[in-house]
């Protein structure tokens, strides 16, 4: 079988598992957060942080609840890691940098997990399964209640509730992420991932010296970093490390596990608001970016250019020989077009047009299909974008999903889809002004420009990944990467609250022969060219300098 049927192939089953899982998990999640009911559990949480999970939220206090929550995360996980050296079970590594402790705290408060470290040389067992894995849960079920009360806002009329933060909080992780993650955990043991808390031993001689590995709670970190698109690895290689993931089977069920809850969470939208259709044209608008995105990326590394190409069967340089280049490039795309960061390959040592694929997804803004949660309140950020643009056409009033569109939303909308951009853009264009940060990078020309490019792309739509030939670990990069990765995970989330308190506000609007029908593919088509479009106009002269200009060298 040649490389590029596997991949094909690979490609085809990982849609059909995703098929199958979509509606009965759409379903369940849209149960969970319409329920009314509270588990035993739950009640316990609820008691310790003193919450009402009955009590409705209107925006402002369901905003006060995620940056409460979220600020005393950050706290929590600083400390941790600057306590680490007196702190059981550290494997005698000492406490983490005050620069690198924020930069890390941050990240993983933010569901970035950008990491500025060598995972197995830095953190001890307390700070992986204490800090980071629990920061993995309780992020994504952040972002993922943030996109429920958005829905609330659609579904709801003449009211400006929006739910009960600690409520959502607390199902999202306690009702879905914690048991996937059990099912997932047991079949990445059973693949061969490790799952223990051994110290650091010998494993044998290597090049003149000894070799030393520790042992860690690998597998449970493994399968939140993919299923809460989170990303930080136990081991510095990351997903392409063999105790992470050890086989193409575990490739393929982690790449499952990224995808499976961002896609599925249309369904929910569209069981919340009552109308699937509406839930299946956004899942059109994700899967066809998702699918265009993967082809470019296969055809990319796959194109035969040189004779080490030839001989190689294509871009093989920084890929694992055990996944090929089809299983590298799906999931490089589908980390990349998520907010997960895991990486299975060193994405610098793709071709100069596959990193620019790379950068493009994440600069779409992370929204095909996304983040855990983050990714749907995107999409529909651009669906009342698109809506905007489509009643400008027509000379019509824009509704969606029976709200109207006025100067507030489309306000709040703007705001939203401009913070990220600015981040990128100001953030880079300093590191390159300034004679310091430009000494990190590794590289010379467009490729070290794409360097630190990706870096802030990386951090502030909090994905994680990195062209990691760049010197991260300096005072500059962890203060003002940890500074882009906060403002781009929580002040989107500002104006997203305060669109649907606006919408929850609102009265129904009845459908009528001029509304514009947004649950058809002529619609769906229009947000997909809304979301090229406008990504376009922002980044193509930075790409232009970067990866185009590397590109069009090679």
């Amino acid at each position: 079988m040649s490389p590029v049927t596997a991949g094909v192939l690979q490609l085809l089953a990982l849609i059909a598992a995703l098929a199958l899982a979509y509606r009965p998990l759409g379903d369940y999640m849209a149960r969970v957060y319409s329920s009314e009911k509270h588990y035993g559990p739950e009640k316990w949480i609820y008691k310790a942080v003193g919450a009402n999970p009955s009590a409705e939220m209107r925006w402002p206090a369901y905003l006060r609840g995620v940056l409460a929550f979220s600020a005393v995360s950050v706290l929590f996980l600083y400390a941790l890691q600057r306590a680490q050296g007196i702190l059981p079970g550290s494997l005698g590594f000492s406490a983490i940098d005050p620069y690198q402790a924020f930069n890390t705290a941050a990240s993983f408060v933010a569901n970035t997990n950008w990491q500025s470290y060598y995972g197995e040389q830095a953190m001890g067992h307390v700070v992986q399964t204490g800090g980071l894995a629990v920061q993995n849960f309780v992020s994504a079920a952040v972002g993922m209640a943030v996109a429920v009360a958005l829905v609330r806002g659609f579904a709801r009329s003449r009211t400006g509730e929006l739910g009960n933060f600690w409520a959502d909080l607390v199902r999202g992780t306690v009702r879905i992420l914690l048991p996937i993650s059990v099912i997932g955990a047991i079949v990445l043991v059973a693949c061969g991932a490790i799952q223990n808390f051994a110290g650091i031993h010998e494993v044998g001689q290597f090049m003149g010296g000894t070799q030393q590995w520790n042992g860690g709670a690998v597998a449970s970190q493994e399968v939140i970093k993919e299923l809460g698109t989170n990303g930080g690895g136990y081991f510095n290689a990351n997903s392409a490390h063999p105790f992470e993931n050890p086989t193409p089977f575990s490739n393929l069920f982690e790449i499952f596990l990224i995808l499976l809850i961002p896609f599925a969470m249309t369904r929910t939208f569209g069981r919340m608001v009552g109308n699937l259709r509406q839930g299946y044209a956004i899942l059109a608008t994700m899967g066809v970016i998702w699918v265009g995105f993967t082809a470019l990326m296969m055809w990319t590394e796959f194109a035969h250019h040189g004779p080490a190409l030839q001989a190689a069967g294509g871009a093989m340089e920084g890929k694992e020989t055990r996944f090929g280049i089809g299983a590298s490039a799906i999931f490089s795309v589908a980390t990349t077009l998520t907010s997960t960061g895991a990486v299975n390959s060193f994405h610098s040592s793709y071709t100069g047009l596959g990193g620019g694929i790379q950068l493009l997804g994440m600069q779409l803004g992370e929204i095909a299909p996304g983040g855990v949660g983050s990714g749907l309140y995107g999409m529909l950020i651009m669906a009342i974008i698109a809506v905007f643009i489509a009643g400008l056409m027509v000379g019509r009033t824009p509704e969606y999903l029976g709200k109207k569109i006025s100067t507030r939303e489309i306000k709040l909308a703007a705001c939203y889809i401009l913070i990220t951009p600015a981040l990128v853009l100001c953030f880079t264009a300093a590191a390159m002004a300034l004679p310091t940060p430009g000494n990190s990078m590794a590289n010379p020309g467009a490729h070290g420009f794409s360097e630190i490019l990706y870096a802030y792309t990386s951090g502030a739509n909090n994905n994680g990944s990195a062209f990691a030939g760049l010197n991260a670990d300096t005072q500059w990069f962890n203060s003002t990467i940890g500074i882009a990765m906060l403002l781009g995970r929580f002040l989107p989330m500002v104006f997203v609250l305060a669109l649907a308190g606006s919408l929850a506000e609102q009265k129904p609007v009845p459908e009528t022969a001029g509304t514009l029908r947004t649950d058809k593919p002529l619609y769906a088509g229009l947000l997909v060219g809304t979301i090229l479009i406008i990504t376009g106009l922002t980044y193509f002269p930075a790409l232009a300098l970067g990866p185009l200009a590397e590109g069009l060298a090679s």
